[in-house]
């Protein structure tokens, strides 16, 4: 199954260089150094302006109820939506690839009491989430590695359950990573992943303005389309495929983002102009209107996946 790639800039070019014909692929290994690069350049950003102390989501919320409730609320919901869908049980013991600074890692830990081991590319998030662990009393639970999701050093079958949140969009070759979630599922294992899928095929130029300023600002390099994935999981050895649409319970998330920038703007223009803040933070502020429009007009949808190892 051939993947959709759409390439990003290089780091040290301009972040919304109107030239697309400059796009220029990176390395995997620069991919990957990238994108730690992005995560330690970025993390006041995230902890500011997205999750607080309690959740540690970098991932979007699920708004299931037509009752208002706050932002904190939605990204537990989003742990909750994926536990269930993956039919966890208090003793299966879940690998949380891409785990960021281990919010669902110790969400689970903490509420039924998971072993969970999350990874990350990330130093500084290993530091920040085993810290976490230790805060909330879950440290015996829940452990962080440094280590690619896409190579690890587990042992064949240790996991029960493959758990990604909003990661695997990271890595250029999502079929590289599923063969490492099989290789490390026990038999009749689960897979559960939530993410960003492509659904248009045919951008013009002002739509595809969009979708970079979203992949450079967020460190993406590509997303695949629905049917794309399914079959890389097909061809990983996965069964018992089941997809999820749940847009419409995301957009409001999108939407959350879009206006915590838009009041923000004043401040990043200000500290754009007196150097205090990287390209880095810039791409990512730019990257939180541009997702909004992304899902709005649904060149992507939010989509959750889940599978069983034969």
């Amino acid at each position: 199954m051939t993947e959709q790639i759409l390439y990003r800039l290089k780091p040290d070019q301009d972040y919304r260089d109107d030239s697309l014909a400059k796009n220029i692929s990176l390395s995997e290994r620069e991919l990957v150094e990238d994108t730690a690069q992005h995560f330690e350049d970025c993390h006041n950003d995230y902890l500011f302006a997205w999750c607080n102390s309690d959740n540690l989501a970098f991932h979007y919320g699920y708004w299931d109820s037509p009752e208002p409730y706050q932002q904190h609320q939605a990204l537990i919901n989003k742990n909750q939506l994926l536990y269930d869908k993956a039919g966890i049980k208090p003793t299966d013991y879940v690998w949380d690839a891409g785990c960021g600074i281990g919010g669902s890692s110790i969400w689970m830990a903490k509420k039924y009491g998971n072993r969970a081991t999350g990874v990350t590319i990330s130093g500084m998030q290993v530091e920040y989430a085993t810290k976490q662990a230790r805060k909330n009393k879950v440290a015996e639970l829940a452990n962080f590695v440094k280590t690619d999701f896409c190579a690890t050093p587990f042992a064949d079958e240790s996991f029960d359950v493959v758990w990604a949140a909003e990661s695997v969009c990271h890595t250029q070759y999502k079929g590289k990573f599923l063969q490492e979630a099989y290789r490390v599922l026990k038999k009749g294992g689960r897979l559960v992943y939530c993410d960003a899928f492509m659904m248009q095929r045919e951008f013009n130029k002002a739509q595809w303005q969009t979708m970079m300023d979203f992949f450079n600002g967020w460190a993406v390099p590509n997303l695949c389309y629905c049917d794309e994935f399914e079959g890389l999981l097909t061809g990983a050895g996965f069964a018992q495929i089941e997809l999820d649409y749940i847009h419409e319970q995301t957009i409001q998330s999108a939407e959350y983002m879009y206006k915590v920038g838009k009041r923000l703007y004043p401040v990043q223009k200000i500290s754009q102009w007196l150097g205090l803040r990287s390209k880095a933070q810039t791409a990512n502020y730019y990257a939180g209107l541009a997702q909004y429009e992304m899902f709005r007009e649904r060149y992507a949808e939010y989509c959750v996946f889940t599978a069983t190892k034969k």
